[in-house]
């Protein structure tokens, strides 16, 4: 044993220089880019991150169409331009501000997926007729526009302004358009855990009062049935909300709106129950078509044209579903043989 260590002992001190460059190209390799890495797309049976009290089971699934992204560093970067199927794409395109951190821009991805859960709680509930109520709303700052110099931070938590507490963001901007542009505004908010209180100057803009940043709605419910939803830590964004929003109300009822196909899609679930527009539909759609999903349901407009478009091009035999609103969705789905 002596001797081992004797020899590794010799190795190091002949080839310390040899040593040192390995380590340092190894950690300059690891060092964060300004990019993020898109690896590809695939499928997860939305059943295992929902559960609903006294469920009914669906023969079919629903499945959420995701894209594989990797936070870029030199080694992935560099690698994405020997791996044909790797993509890159700046992360200057995440962000609303370019003063914005990467942080920035994963709070926002953490805060859109919760949205999205909450916000498919609610539709599904309601549309099933079932008991859902509100219990708590919170406001978080998710943008900070660079042109209106003001103290708060993405991530935020606005307590109340002038000491009006509000639900919505509407409710604010409308408080907003009973003062002057250049009053003073005090701001009470939740910091890294801290209350604090900071002022801050109206703007003006077309005749418009604004703070100068962008808000969003947190919303928690209280249910009956009970419903739990637990998505993975790498997962975020709010595009899983159509999926999520179908799963719940599948869930809740007798019927079995899957009619025992693997549905497979995506789409943002809004606050009216409209399905918004979303990022990489060609990946999402090549993901489900790989994982032999029979049907994919996405966002009407420019997602479906995008979609029927690609599939077309690369010859995919899986079918379209597209739609406006959820009760659309659950409609179409209903009408399948």
């Amino acid at each position: 044993m002596k001797k081992f260590f004797n020899e590794i002992k010799n190795y190091i001190m002949e080839e310390w220089l040899f040593i040192i460059i390995l380590l340092l190209i190894y950690f300059i390799l690891q060092i964060n880019v300004n990019y993020y890495i898109i690896t590809g797309g695939g499928i997860s049976n939305v059943s295992s991150r929902i559960k609903v009290e006294e469920q009914y089971k669906g023969k079919g699934s629903f499945n959420i169409s995701y894209v594989t992204e990797l936070q870029g560093t030199v080694f992935s970067y560099l690698l994405s331009y020997v791996i044909p199927t790797w993509e890159r794409e700046s992360a200057d395109l995440y962000k609303y501000s370019t003063n914005e951190s990467i942080e920035d821009i994963e709070f926002r991805s953490d805060l859109d997926l919760k949205v999205a859960s909450n916000t498919a709680i609610y539709w599904a509930y309601h549309l099933a007729n079932k008991e859902v109520e509100e219990t708590s709303s919170k406001l978080y700052v998710i943008t900070s526009y660079e042109k209106y110099k003001n103290p708060l931070k993405v991530g935020d938590e606005i307590l109340s302004i002038d000491n009006n507490q509000y639900k919505t963001v509407k409710e604010y901007r409308d408080y907003f358009q009973t003062k002057k542009a250049g009053d003073t505004i005090s701001i009470k908010i939740i910091r890294n855990n801290k209350e604090k209180t900071l002022e801050t100057t109206l703007y003006e803009e077309d005749d418009y009062r604004l703070l100068g940043v962008g808000l969003q709605r947190l919303s928690e419910y209280k249910t009956h049935p009970e419903v739990s939803i637990q998505f993975k830590k790498s997962e975020s964004g709010p595009s899983g909300g159509l999926i999520t929003t179908l799963e719940i109300y599948n869930q809740l009822t007798k019927k079995d709106i899957t009619k025992g196909y693997k549905i497979a899609g995506t789409g943002t679930i809004e606050e009216d129950g409209t399905i918004g527009q979303i990022g990489g539909i060609e990946h999402k759609i090549l993901g489900a078509s790989s994982a032999k999903a029979d049907y994919f349901i996405l966002p009407n407009g420019t997602n479906y044209e995008e979609g029927s478009k690609y599939c077309k091009e690369k010859h995919l035999k899986i079918k379209l579903i597209p739609v406006d609103n959820i009760e659309e969705a659950i409609e179409k789905l209903e009408a399948l043989k």
